[in-house]
């Protein structure tokens, strides 16, 4: 009988108890998150628990996926052709992140690409947004004005313009004031600049080309014309083509594209006299060396502007309100992650955040 008058009290304990554990199982498993995968788990948080909201950046980690206001669609761009390496090796890391937001790259017709033509091409309703190795010029400004909307440049990182020469050229470098003289058709025989004697032979593409050449003419050789020993050519592949063949031959272009090349030589430059800083590592490495070994970019001396030539990158954005706007500016947010101006360093531009 006593064994029968115990066992309602053994059950009720163990109802009591069971209902203690389960609630204690409860209230931990909210201190948890819960999630409780995690409360019993061997001690790892899950990357559910580790990672940010998605869309949300955190921190310094801004990756391409997490950028919100993306736009979906199938967007025209183009531009400069500076921008090549980005949009071959970058773009397609972010079309991968964001495939909603789909990129195609636009020549202009009858024109040769460049930064000008790309803004000119977004003027006229061609492009989406633009890539620029320049600034966007009052007339620019006035024409978009004329079209009813504005014109934003978005500054995304920094690059030095290099100068390539044949590599068995025996010159150190080359002053400001002496490159302006050989493109304005001034000095003529490496003698003058301390070289052999030999024809200087010096190449450009045109004016109405590219944003380099508009740079280069600007800044360089303070808005004078070229000389008329200047052979222009179309591209910058063709004319370190010709330089490689030519001993007495000089180009300058974006320093990506000059100097990791087996075929021509980087010149270092100097603002006066023959303080010469170079657009690659020392030491030069030598052309007999290459590809085995290729010069690397001098990224530090563009970032703290020790380089003489050096300039900045520019995404255009048409400001008239409708998506096309939203496309410019997601674009030049992308590039300003973390993720994106990590990788215009791997590219060979300078980051600016």
């Amino acid at each position: 009988m006593a064994q029968k008058s115990e066992a309602p009290a053994l059950i009720l304990a163990f109802l009591v108890t069971a209902g203690l554990v389960g609630g204690g199982v409860w209230w931990l498993a909210q201190k948890a998150g819960g999630n409780l995968g995690n409360l019993f788990s061997s001690g790892t948080p899950s990357s559910t628990q580790n990672s940010p909201n998605p869309g949300t950046p955190s921190g310094n980690v801004q990756r391409f996926n997490l950028l919100e206001n993306v736009p979906a669609g199938l967007f025209n761009y183009g531009g400069s052709t500076t921008w090549a390496p980005i949009r071959g090796q970058i773009d397609t890391e972010i079309q991968k992140a964001v495939p909603v937001f789909q990129l195609r790259y636009t020549d202009p017709i009858n024109a040769t690409p460049g930064s000008g033509a790309g803004i000119r091409m977004l003027l006229d309703g061609q492009l989406a947004f633009a890539q620029s190795s320049r600034p966007v010029e009052d007339r620019e400004y006035q024409q978009a004005q004329q079209r009813g909307f504005t014109l934003k440049q978005v500054p995304i990182a920094l690059e030095g313009i290099a100068i390539a020469v044949h590599p068995s050229l025996p010159v150190a470098g080359l002053n400001l004031e002496q490159l302006k003289g050989i493109y304005t058709g001034k000095i003529t025989n490496w003698k003058q600049v301390g070289g052999p004697n030999l024809t200087i032979v010096p190449y450009s593409r045109r004016l109405q080309d590219g944003g380099t050449v508009e740079f280069f003419v600007s800044n360089i050789l303070s808005g004078q014309p070229f000389g008329g020993n200047v052979q222009m050519v179309y591209s910058t592949t063709d004319a370190l083509r010709k330089v490689s063949g030519n001993p007495g031959g000089i180009y300058y272009a974006s320093a990506p594209e000059i100097v990791p090349q087996c075929s021509v030589k980087p010149l270092a430059i100097a603002r006066t006299d023959s303080a010469f800083v170079p657009p690659y590592q020392e030491p030069l490495v030598p052309a007999e060396s290459c590809p085995a070994q290729r010069n690397q970019l001098n990224l530090d001396a563009f970032k703290t502007n020790t380089y003489p030539i050096t300039r900045q990158l520019f995404v255009v954005v048409k400001q008239n309100g409708q998506v096309e706007q939203q496309a410019g500016e997601a674009y030049a947010a992308l590039l300003l992650t973390d993720q994106g101006q990590e990788l215009m360093g791997r590219t060979g531009f300078v980051r600016i955040r």
